[in-house]
């Protein structure tokens, strides 16, 4: 039974992880388990830097540390959530790109707020690290053509490094990341076909991304988690511009004047209620 139910735990999170500006840190953090993860996590990417390192001893104890019977399980289910669920969002994004481009601005928005709540102390280097980033991912991202098709095998390494960073930051959905840089849409079809040397060499640069990233994430957010929190606030202001419906929803970064407006704003607002509804519930947990 404890089995089955961190499964689901991990259906969970995976289905948060798909869609674009759901953290699946935040559904961590509801279900209870993100500090556990996250200290397991960072126990299996020392261990992978010792042997790395030619540590084989090491490396060998720091496995033996991680609660295996709680991670592969948790694992499982994001893997199966992932697979159950991209060939719905690759249909949806294709036939439906407005409403499913508003859907997803309402989440990041309500990510947004949640993350505002994170920060203890707004003074002047996070209020200007939030801006700067902001600006810099909204005209950066104006030179951005669309979703890159057929994307190169670098850019499949990025994406297991953005995955890797996002399972660490709070508040951040990598989903919305990979969508951001413009191959999203590309990871989902790689899901879809079961490109298995795709998907391999993203799980491979996620883990080496846990060996080398979380050392250092945990030491700025110890020490600088204010500015590292707006500089993330920063970057999804900025980049929701990639997920303003008009014209075309996530396929372009050109913007319009919003038409056929109504349903759009309804699933605008219900993103938003979504991820409140999940701040909410992790707030009351906290308390």
């Amino acid at each position: 039974m404890r089995y089955l139910t961190d499964t689901v735990r991990g259906f969970l999170m995976g289905a948060a992880n798909i869609i674009p500006g759901v953290s699946g840190g935040t559904l961590a953090l509801v279900l209870g388990i993100y500090e556990r993860l996250i200290h397991n996590m960072r126990t299996g990417a020392g261990a992978l830097a010792s042997l790395l390192r030619g540590r084989i001893a090491e490396g060998r104890d720091r496995l033996k540390e991680v609660e295996w019977g709680f991670l592969l399980p948790l694992l499982a289910g994001i893997l199966i959530a992932t697979v159950a669920l991209a060939a719905l969002l690759e249909k949806v994004l294709d036939d439906h790109p407005k409403p499913t481009a508003a859907f997803f601005f309402g989440l990041v928005a309500g990510s947004i707020v949640i993350a505002w709540r994170l920060v203890g102390r707004w003074d002047r280097t996070p209020i200007l690290t939030g801006i700067a980033v902001a600006l810099i991912a909204f005209f950066g991202l104006g030179l951005r053509s669309g979703e890159i098709t057929d994307p190169p095998i670098w850019l499949y390494v990025v994406a297991g490094l953005i995955a890797a960073i996002a399972m660490i930051l709070p508040g951040i959905s990598g989903s919305f990341l990979l969508l951001m840089i413009g191959i999203y849409e590309g990871v989902l079809a790689a899901v879809n076909d079961r490109e298995l040397t795709t998907l391999l060499i993203i799980a491979v640069a996620g883990v080496v991304g846990l060996a080398l990233f979380s050392t250092p994430l945990d030491y700025l957010l110890n020490n600088y988690h204010d500015t590292v929190m707006a500089a993330l606030i920063g970057l999804m202001l900025g980049s929701m511009r990639v997920l303003w419906p008009w014209p075309d929803g996530t396929d372009t970064a050109n913007l319009a004047a919003p038409e056929d407006w109504g349903i759009p704003l309804l699933l605008a607002i219900a993103g938003f209620a979504v991820v409140m509804a999940i701040g909410w519930v992790a707030k009351r947990m906290g308390d």
